[in-house]
């Protein structure tokens, strides 16, 4: 499997370490890293950002790192079709949140990591 330069919000990183390879620089609240099953941590970064609460499309971009819009809608919508997440129109913006199904799988990633 190869290896992808990304950028993970330092928590993120602290979290699920076992998927970074080497850490390089922090820019603000990012470390830049090498890490491994990229699809998986990106994954991880979007249900990450939503455990605490709905959050809006805007924000969700922002806090995930996930630097290539066309990447974070691809990611978006594969959370979408294994119901990880739903979103919800609440007035003129779009809110998202993690389901119970996403909740399961980002704890069964962190209870890994806690282990």
């Amino acid at each position: 499997m190869r290896t992808r330069m990304t950028y993970i919000p330092v928590e993120v990183a602290d979290q699920f370490s076992d998927f970074i390879i080497k850490r390089d620089e922090q820019v603000l609240d990012s470390v830049k890293a090498r890490a491994r099953d990229f699809s998986t941590i990106s994954i991880l970064k979007l249900l990450y950002q939503l455990r605490c609460g709905p959050v809006t499309f805007s924000d969700l971009y922002v806090k995930s790192n996930i630097r290539m819009k066309r990447s974070f809608l691809n990611y978006l919508h594969l959370c979408m079709a294994y119901s990880f997440i739903q979103k919800e129109p609440i007035g003129s913006n779009v809110v998202y949140f993690i389901t119970d199904k996403g909740r399961t799988m980002l704890d069964l990633f962190m209870q890994k990591t806690n282990s």
